[in-house]
């Protein structure tokens, strides 16, 4: 059995045809720790600081005596940002050329 056999489908692009922005998320994941680091940010451009946020998250779980909420905010911000940029340049720029 391979990873990709646990990886769940995106309802959007099932049901609608339609990529969302997180569409390509799992693969890169899987491919950061495949090594594959430049084909992971090909494939999503925030899966650095998805992986930094979701740390952030299992520390702050572990962590007690520290507040993460406003760091977190924080960071779940830019990587939404990094998210919308690289859907719409992914769909619009990447389509016209």
């Amino acid at each position: 059995m391979k990873i990709e056999d646990f990886m769940l489908p995106c309802p959007s692009k099932k049901f609608l045809g339609i990529e969302c922005f997180g569409c390509g998320a799992q693969r890169a994941i899987v491919m950061v720790f495949e090594g594959r680091f430049s084909d992971a940010f090909h494939m999503f451009p925030a899966v650095y600081t998805l992986l930094i946020f979701l740390f952030t998250v299992g520390i702050s779980f572990i962590d007690k005596k520290r507040n993460y909420g406003n760091v977190l905010i924080i960071m779940a911000i830019i990587n939404s940002i990094i998210m919308v940029i690289a859907y719409f340049y992914k769909h619009f720029y990447l389509n016209l050329h």
